[in-house]
């Protein structure tokens, strides 16, 4: 199974925290408030590059810089993540089973109305 690497989740989490298009210049100046190894320009635009041709990021030019975006959400990447769990051939209702154990009253109360909303629409 393969999720995000250290360094590629640490840039979706600034992306995904970023109100608008942010440049490079932008992740690595807020990935580096946080660091006592700063990283280098080049290091974090590598790696935004490697998450823009997997398809998680999408870039739009401005001036001589490029300002990335995600693509998806971290819900998605979360269900994505399920996802290649399902490929596995584990069973879905004892998976499911046991991630709902971990849940607290207010979440499992969320899950039954997101399910009930669901059945009223006919996709469950």
């Amino acid at each position: 199974m393969r999720g995000f690497g250290e360094l590629e989740q640490a840039i979706m989490d600034v992306i995904w925290a970023a109100d608008e298009p942010i440049a490079v210049r932008g992740v690595l100046e807020r990935l580096n408030r946080e660091r006592p190894q700063q990283l280098a320009y080049n290091t974090v635009q590598t790696v935004m590059e490697i998450l823009h041709r997997k398809g998680w990021l999408e870039r739009a030019k401005d001036g001589r810089a490029f300002r990335y975006r995600a693509t998806k959400n971290r819900e998605e990447y979360a269900a994505s993540l399920i996802d290649q769990v399902w490929e596995t051939g584990a069973d879905r209702t004892a998976t499911l089973v046991r991630l709902f154990d971990e849940l607290d009253a207010g979440e499992v109360a969320e899950l039954r109305a997101a399910l009930a909303a669901r059945a009223e629409e006919g996709r469950a």
